[in-house]
């Protein structure tokens, strides 16, 4: 299936079917005044991103690849709840040179490269292959799978816009990363999340968003995506993965101090299911205003405790389990 029908809109809602192709030129892009859009006007508003985690008791790996046309960026991180030592790098491309990520969800590739640094994730039917080379010995080879009931959402953004997301927390990995003197291998008492995001976005938009991947005491392979001020436009991209089954929840809201940093959040959804705690234990956060393109983000890794109701009932104890909130705003 691909995203644009034949009269050039994006289908709308929760998909239960892959979505092949992000066919975004054949979308009618307009102006807010009606006035039909070029070529040139739908391949430079064309935003994409994808972002990668895994976590595990003892450290939590991040990783992003970010076109926005203007610029591209990528950036890597590990926080190590042991120590407290959060390690982390980034890179920046104008015009986005060196990157490329194809508009196919299911199965495209994406690549960045900046000098030494050669970033890619390749995506291959229910698994994606992550691959990092970078100086400071900085070398990752990250397989996530498992990801057979992916969250398939679009929503419109704004006026004239609109953002598809396909999402999958609680998913089985395995590899390895070294970072100069840090080794440290990926295994089966870690669990992964993927987003891959793309869209018309608005203008300026705002969101706060929580994942947790993680394996509950009794070994139920937990997986959570919430998210509050984006892709809320009639849809959510709210789910529940329990042992690797997607559970649509509704509407998620974040109590946090945003000028406290240290203080504990909140989040809950409105049908229920979610109760959950967040104490931010280390954070990766940017602030740039370079006028036509800003950032202002922070995001944390911490530990989620509460519970999560699965679709027959079930509650499932959240204790100690890794994860990551954000709070952010971007211009682009």
């Amino acid at each position: 299936m691909q995203l644009i029908d034949e009269k050039g809109q994006p289908r709308f809602g929760v998909m239960d079917q892959p979505v092949e192709q992000v066919n975004f030129m054949d979308f009618d892009l307009r102006s807010v005044m009606d006035k039909p859009r070029s070529k040139l006007a739908r391949r430079w508003r064309f935003n994409q991103f994808q972002f990668i985690s895994a976590a595990g008791p003892d450290w939590l790996l991040g990783l992003a690849v970010v076109d926005l046309k203007i610029v591209s960026s990528a950036f890597i991180y590990v926080f190590d709840f042991r120590t407290g030592v959060m390690r982390e790098a980034s890179w920046l491309r104008p015009l986005a040179a060196g990157t490329g990520i194809e508009p196919l969800p299911e199965t495209g590739g994406c690549h960045f490269r900046n000098g030494a640094t050669a970033i890619s994730i390749t995506g291959q039917g229910d698994s994606r292959q992550v691959d990092v080379a970078a100086k400071d010995g900085l070398s990752l080879s990250l397989r996530l799978t498992e990801d057979r009931d992916p969250l398939r959402v679009c929503s419109p953004a704004g006026y004239n816009g609109w953002v598809y997301t396909r999402k999958s927390a609680g998913l089985a990995v395995d590899g390895h990363l070294r970072w100069d003197d840090l080794d440290l291998s990926i295994d089966a008492a870690m669990r992964g999340s993927i987003d891959w995001s793309c869209g018309f976005m608005r203008r300026e938009t705002a969101w706060n968003w929580a994942c947790l991947a993680g394996v509950t005491a009794d070994g139920c392979s937990l997986g959570l995506n919430l998210a509050s001020g984006v892709n809320e436009t009639g849809v959510t991209e709210n789910a529940l993965w329990l042992d690797g089954v997607c559970i649509k929840l509704d509407m998620a809201r974040f109590e946090f101090d945003r000028y406290n940093p240290s203080a504990d959040w909140r989040v809950t959804t409105s049908d229920g299911r979610v109760a959950l705690r967040f104490k931010p234990e280390g954070v990766r956060q940017e602030r740039r205003n370079a006028w036509v393109l800003a950032s202002n983000f922070r995001q944390f890794a911490g530990t989620f405790s509460g519970t999560v109701t699965g679709g027959d009932g079930q509650v499932v104890r959240v204790d100690g389990l890794r994860g990551l909130m954000e709070d952010h705003f971007a211009r682009w």
